[in-house]
Order: structure tokens, then C-alpha cells, then sequence
């Protein structure tokens, strides 16, 4: 891994899965629409001052979104929170810094 560059997607894990669904409601409101499915599918993390998580979720048919998760530096004590997002992916669509 570069330092301050992506690590290689990896499959989601039971952590992965539980940051998506603590950011699902931010993701619902500024979609304005709430999501029956929320699967993590697979993941890459960024560090800088904290990490950030790609995470690739699976949101029901064909449907996937991209969330970027930021979790602050442990001392922070702050919440996740949904740093931006990109919807209308596909599951063969990669998993990419943006």
C-alpha cells in the first residue's frame, strides 16, 4: 500500500458491515429514501489523520452505492460519518477513491 494511497478491496467484513449500517440513515436522508437492503460487499481503507473506509453496499436488485466512511483518531472521540457517497453503481463498478 502507498502511504496515504488506498489499500486493495477486500471482502466486507462483520466491522465493515456494522460501519455501513451506522451511517445508513445519514446515506437515507440525503437520498431522501430508506434502503430494505444494506449489504457491505467490500471494502478499502485510506489512512490519514484517521481512516477512511470505501465501501461498496449492495442496496437491493442490481443496485450497489459507494459509501467513503470517515473514523477519527481514537483520542477524537467522534462518530462515523458519511464523508460523501456515490450511487447508481453496479457490482462489477470499482471500488475507488473519491
Amino acid at each position: 500500500m502507498l502511504c496515504g494511497g488506498t489499500s486493495a478491496a477486500r471482502p466486507a467484513t462483520e466491522e465493515t458491515q456494522r460501519m455501513a449500517d451506522e451511517v445508513k440513515r445519514q446515506l437515507e436522508e440525503k437520498e431522501g429514501k430508506t434502503f430494505d437492503v444494506f449489504t457491505a460487499v467490500e471494502f478499502k481503507t485510506q489512512v490519514v489523520a484517521g481512516t477512511n473506509y470505501f465501501i461498496k453496499v449492495h442496496v437491493g436488485n442490481d443496485e450497489f452505492v459507494h459509501l467513503r466512511v470517515f473514523r477519527s483518531l481514537p483520542h477524537e472521540d467522534k462518530p462515523l460519518s458519511l464523508h460523501s457517497y456515490q450511487s447508481s453503481k453496479a457490482q462489477h463498478d470499482e471500488l475507488a477513491f473519491f
